[in-house]
């Protein structure tokens, strides 16, 4: 099976074949925090997490009067790279974006939705910021327009959980997931590859176990080494073992190929900025990435939900 010429269902597809046209997505920030960042559970953030929160392209939310001011900033950025005048999914990617009550959640998300090239809403966060009534806030939301709840998960393995300081086990994210699944809403899950520590065995353990939840999407993330993280402050104590890009396409490539074929590839690498990026400074040109992906799969033969010619039998946890 083949979607729009791809190997995979990728969510460009998905998107086409959801709203009839190319949907484009906008980087924004909610104004929020993380409780890994305030000292409820930390300060410095996951190690690998940029001081911008991993939403260092969004426009900052302090830079413009209201979220319909950023969302027109936000399409002046893109404006270059596409073709379009929309519509657009509004992404909340900047730190937590449950992380506030409803008190301040349902105004910010509501006004984003009212915006007439606004077609649907993306809230990043994290599964143990998902409280009863913000639930029931995202599913009233997605009543008016479509709503994906992404959250970070990065690993199953508990160790490699602590060592980049999650601050969640895993019970917490299996419940997260089933509590916003029973409320209608779509479920996207990040994956990150390369975690010091992890082996190709452990990164293919996560990805099935994404594939069993089942979630509806899936982001696959290089992991990237980025100035002023603590990340970077562990590699250059001791450098640990960093990918080549042949061994990520490869990585990617099976990931895909093992997980069923109705989950919706959001992201088959992610983008770290030039100016923060350490390692690996192959990850810099994202057309390399890409291309050798796609030749990856070229070269290899692989669909998604079929696993070198044999299809992939998985149980539901």
């Amino acid at each position: 099976m083949r979607w729009d010429d791809r190997p995979y269902h990728s969510l460009d597809y998905e998107l086409k074949r959801r709203f009839g046209r190319k949907v484009y997505k906008l980087a924004l920030d909610g104004g929020m925090t993380c409780p890994n960042r305030d000292g409820t559970l930390g300060t410095g953030g996951c190690i690998f997490c940029s001081q911008g929160g991993s939403g260092d392209f969004a426009v900052p939310a302090g830079a413009c009067e209201d979220v319909w001011q950023q969302i027109e900033k936000a399409r002046e950025k893109v404006a270059g790279k596409i073709s379009e005048e929309g519509p657009f999914i509004a992404y909340f990617q900047s730190y937590t974006n449950t992380y506030a009550p409803v008190s301040y959640l349902e105004p910010l998300f509501s006004k984003a939705m009212d915006h007439p090239l606004i077609v649907g809403l993306s809230v990043a966060t994290r599964p143990d910021c998902l409280p009863r009534e913000t639930v029931e806030l995202l599913k009233r939301l997605n009543e008016r327009k479509p709503v994906w709840v992404e959250l970070g998960l990065q690993t199953i393995h508990e160790k490699t959980a602590a060592m980049i300081g999650r601050g969640y086990g895993l019970p917490v994210f299996e419940d997260a997931c089933a509590r916003l699944r029973q409320a209608g809403l779509t479920v996207v899950v990040h994956v990150i590859l390369g975690l010091p520590g992890e082996d190709r065995k452990m990164m293919m353990e996560t990805v099935d176990y994404v594939g069993r939840i089942p979630a509806d999407g899936i982001k696959l993330q290089l992991l990237h080494i980025l100035k002023g993280t603590g990340l970077a402050a562990m590699y250059e104590r001791e450098p640990f073992y960093v990918l080549s890009l042949e061994e990520y396409a490869d990585l990617v490539t099976e990931s895909i190929a093992r997980l069923p074929g109705e989950v919706v590839i959001h992201r088959v690498s992610g983008d770290g900025p030039k100016s923060l990026l350490l390692e690996p400074a192959w990850s810099g040109s994202k057309r390399l990435v890409l291309n050798t992906i796609a030749k990856k799969f070229r070269e290899n033969g692989l669909y998604q939900g079929i696993f070198w010619g044999k299809n992939v039998q998985k149980s539901v946890f």
